[in-house]
């Protein structure tokens, strides 16, 4: 099994080898390519830094690889257009599996449509690879090697399975593993661990401020299960569409 590793962190981030080392315990052949610079909230974005007409990218080892990964790559691009460009062979095989994280702070809620952790999950997806996203619900995590140990049975299970229209999303505490309470399967949270507020300031300038969500109020939610010491695995799917809903069609032309 081939399977790339990649992040919205970049590729200084301590999350690429706990990923990394869960895939090659399990027995994978791992790359590594993630963005060269922080690319939170890319969401499922294409962009990327070229020169002339190439996309840029350096050799450049993530901190705390294991042995047995295959190449470790700095690239000028969001999470998404990597995924997408390893699935045409940009660093090797197709992989079979992309491993998105492992992020700093929570991706919950509908807030995931933002996060670049989940865009790479879900831009792999739509070419036929399976897909995890982890992230870690601290801004300066002090239990990394917590994730590894949530994420290797999931990992076992995904690389099991055909390849699925769904992106497996997984939330964990910064906690030691034994402090855990366990792993669920979790709904997604109305929001997520923040919530924007826009006002207007003179001349149409706009404030863009944040505030904590009160996840008391959806206790049962990734994000109130997460605050509470549970691990949450969530599937998620994009993009669908409906095809019972009721629109206006115009047949016979304009």
């Amino acid at each position: 099994m081939r399977v790339l590793v990649t992040n919205d962190d970049g590729i200084d981030s301590p999350g690429l080898a706990v990923l990394a080392s869960a895939a090659v315990d399990a027995g994978c052949d791992v790359v590594v390519a993630a963005p060269a610079r922080e690319s939170s909230g890319a969401s499922a974005s294409l962009l990327g830094a070229e020169q002339d007409g190439r996309l840029i990218v350096d050799e450049k080892d993530a901190p705390g690889l294991p042995p047995g990964v295959s190449g470790s790559f700095a690239v000028r691009a969001a999470p998404a257009l990597i995924a997408l460009v390893a699935s045409h062979g940009g660093f090797g095989p197709k992989p079979d599996l992309v491993l998105s994280g492992v992020n700093r702070g929570g991706n919950t809620g509908h807030a995931v449509i933002h996060s670049g952790t989940v865009g790479a999950a879900l831009s792999a997806m739509t070419h036929g690879i399976r897909g995890m996203a982890v992230s870690i619900a601290d801004d300066d995590p002090r239990h990394w090697e917590t994730a590894g140990v949530v994420v290797r049975p999931l990992l076992d299970w995904l690389l099991a399975s055909e390849p699925l229209d769904r992106v497996v999303n997984v939330n964990v505490p910064d906690r030691p593993a034994h402090q855990v309470r366990g792993v669920r399967q979790a709904p997604l949270a109305s929001f997520g661990t923040v919530h924007a507020r826009i006002r207007e300031v003179d001349h149409g300038n706009l404030v863009l401020t944040y505030s904590e969500v009160e996840v008391n109020r959806e206790m049962d939610t990734d994000a109130g299960l997460l605050a509470r010491g549970w691990a949450t695995v969530t599937l998620l799917r994009a993009p669908v569409h409906d095809a019972d809903a009721a629109v206006p069609e115009l047949l016979h032309g304009l």
